[in-house]
């Protein structure tokens, strides 16, 4: 009788504890704290509860049944449910929401001598392999031939203070993505990434997977930022993932995507600042990057070359003489029996084997196994071991500007100018990212990408118009050489405005077309594309008009300055033709600030004519 009276007021005992709880939480009005809101990824602002919506699309990540959208009611059943006893170890709030129990901890009366004793073996052994002592911001640079990198990536890793060096491999990498299929081309991607088609989840993993994927079999150069997060901000990061392991989010490509999934983090890791709140329609990776840096969380900038780099490094610093021999002997070892090898003294062909190896290696980075070339890099291997150890380093791949302290990735032009005998002012907007001649620091030479290009102009004796829509606009003309061979290639479509058969209107089209580019001096580069384009426009004989063309020209960089030749033009099924010269010459002012010279004259069957511009650019 003794004991099951012990047991009513024991019960009773705990009620009464979890509802002062939750009455002072009430009180505190601790829904509103930006550290709940943060921790439950709510969206709005009010005074009411029903005013947010939380991002997480996943309902095991909430306990009351309108915890999505009520702040209040999921705080209050977090706090009950860390009292229940009708579940145990990892299935307990405790085991599942650490981050939540350590910061209500801080604000209300909960001493674990009045919590339910429960055994997180999950959350434990998932933390003997998750390092929490220092934090690192990751930005694998820009891919174009990805559509879901070409405007780079973040990542977090999580590093142990007592490692250094290359044992960063081991470190913990945090990698929020969209949950693709496989079955999912570039194309579909893109669509659904656009519209909302995919969930987006947080991965942990080790890092060297993600230096193997983006720095040696992806190509891509690596910037590390080092954060002065401080132990405890750190702990608050790690906590939380353990929240967030397996469960979904929207995701949206330009907006709800990496960088803005990691400054969420961020935001919870350090109460106050806000990271977030200026990427409402878009989140560029190296913005996001940038919001970092301008809240002073950025320690120090570590510059991870890529395979690619390195071995374009090495054969800059080859004699031109030796080329020929490094690609003889990557392609066949009797190569170094041959007396042009064996007559070259010894520390240049170990410098020549090496190179071989690199390019071998290089060439099948990404590949299956191939028996006969695993064969020859063996061979090149046991020479290359054959020859004394270089005494002297090799001096560092030059350390280019870091992708942050580059140009905005909007833009607003304001330009007048001369078309068609007409004088016109123009406002342009740029929603991203990049242009060929825009000012180089930070960005990828002989790429273009931009997206969302819009063009309004204000013509003499004529109404405002629409002059020209750019959905998409992306050029990738990185020269070849004996060595490496890239596709020069470029897309864009969208809405622009055409001089046709007398009558100049805005036409849609899409334009492709794929070709080679090259180096003709240090700083100067020729390309050529054949092109192809689909043309609606109704002073064209069908509804939607085909055309094969090309695009060849001359992209030469002075310091300062980018100027950029190009001739171009199409021939249509109807037997319309159109050829184009044009000249852009961009000069810098400074980082976000730029004036820009064009000039293109057009011919057709019976017309031609000029355009001719002067604009401000200012990069924001």
């Amino acid at each position: 009788m003794l004991t099951l009276l012990f047991s009513v007021t024991h019960a009773a005992d705990k009620q009464q504890h979890i509802t002062d709880l939750q009455a002072s939480a009430k009180t505190q009005h601790l829904w509103l704290e930006n550290e709940w809101l943060n921790l439950l990824h709510y969206g709005g602002e009010g005074t009411t509860p029903e005013n947010y919506q939380s991002e997480v699309n996943d309902e095991r990540f909430f306990i009351a049944e309108n915890g999505d959208t009520n702040p209040e009611a999921e705080l209050l059943a977090t706090i009950a449910a860390f009292y229940q006893t009708d579940s145990a170890g990892d299935d307990h709030a405790q085991c599942k929401f650490v981050a939540r129990l350590n910061w209500l901890k801080q604000k209300l009366p909960i001493e674990a001598s009045t919590l339910p004793a429960v055994r997180c073996n999950s959350y434990t052994e998932w933390r003997k392999h998750v390092n929490s002592d220092l934090v690192t911001l990751v930005f694998p640079a820009y891919n174009l031939n990805s559509p879901s990198s070409m405007f780079g990536h973040t990542l977090l890793r999580l590093d142990s203070a007592s490692d250094e060096g290359n044992s960063r491999w081991l470190s913990t990498a945090v990698n929020f993505g969209a949950n693709v299929t496989e079955d999912d081309n570039s194309i579909l991607y893109a669509y659904k990434g656009l519209a909302g088609g995919y969930s987006g989840i947080f991965v942990t993993d080790h890092y060297y997977k993600k230096i193997q994927e983006y720095n040696r079999i992806e190509h891509r150069d690596i910037w590390e930022y080092r954060l002065n997060l401080t132990r405890h901000e750190t702990e608050r990061i790690v906590t939380h993932l353990w929240e967030l392991q397996d469960i979904n989010f929207e995701y949206y490509y330009f907006d709800e995507n990496c960088s803005y999934r990691l400054l969420e983090l961020l935001e919870i890791a350090r109460p106050g600042i806000e990271l977030t709140d200026e990427f409402k329609i878009t989140a560029i990776p190296v913005d996001t990057v940038r919001a970092i840096d301008q809240a002073g969380m950025i320690e120090t900038a570590t510059y991870r070359p890529s395979q690619a780099t390195l071995l374009r490094h090495l054969l800059w610093l080859a004699p031109a003489e030796d080329h020929d021999l490094i690609k003889a002997l990557s392609a066949n070892i009797a190569v170094a029996k041959q007396d042009a090898f064996t007559q070259l003294p010894a520390d240049r062909q170990r410098n020549i084997t090496d190179i071989a190896y690199q390019y071998l290696r290089y060439q099948q980075t990404g590949k299956e196994r191939d028996p006969a070339i695993a064969k020859r890099s063996h061979q090149l291997l046991l020479l290359l071991n054959s020859y004394p150890k270089e005494t002297t380093a090799k001096p560092d791949v030059a350390i280019p500007v870091s992708p942050e302290k580059g140009h905005g990735s909007k833009r607003v032009t304001v330009g007048m100018g001369k078309r068609l005998d007409n004088y016109y002012g123009e406002l342009g907007f740029r929603m991203s990212f990049h242009d060929l001649e825009d000012n180089e620091n930070g960005f990828l030479r002989g790429a273009q990408i931009n997206i969302g290009s819009l063009q309004i102009r204000a013509e003499e004796n004529e109404s405002v118009s629409l002059y020209r829509l750019d959905l998409v606009d992306i050029i990738s003309i990185t020269p070849r050489t004996r060595f490496f061979k890239p596709l020069a290639w470029k897309v864009y479509a969208g809405l622009e405005r055409q001089y046709t058969n007398g009558v100049d209107q805005l036409t849609t089209h899409v334009t492709g077309g794929a070709g080679g580019s090259w180096h003709l001096l240090e700083n100067s580069q020729i390309y050529t594309l054949a092109t192809g384009r689909l043309e609606m426009n109704k002073q064209l004989r069908r509804a939607l008009e085909p055309a094969i063309g090309f695009s060849a020209g001359l992209l030469q960089h002075f310091g300062p300055t980018t100027a950029r030749l190009d001739f171009s033009g199409e021939q249509f099924l109807d037997d319309v033709y159109r050829l184009r010269a044009s000249y852009v010459q961009n000069f810098v002012l400074a980082t976000n600030h730029s004036l820009k010279l064009s000039a293109k004259y057009e011919w057709q069957e019976v017309n031609e004519f000029s355009d001719i511009q002067l604009s401000y650019q200012y990069y924001f």
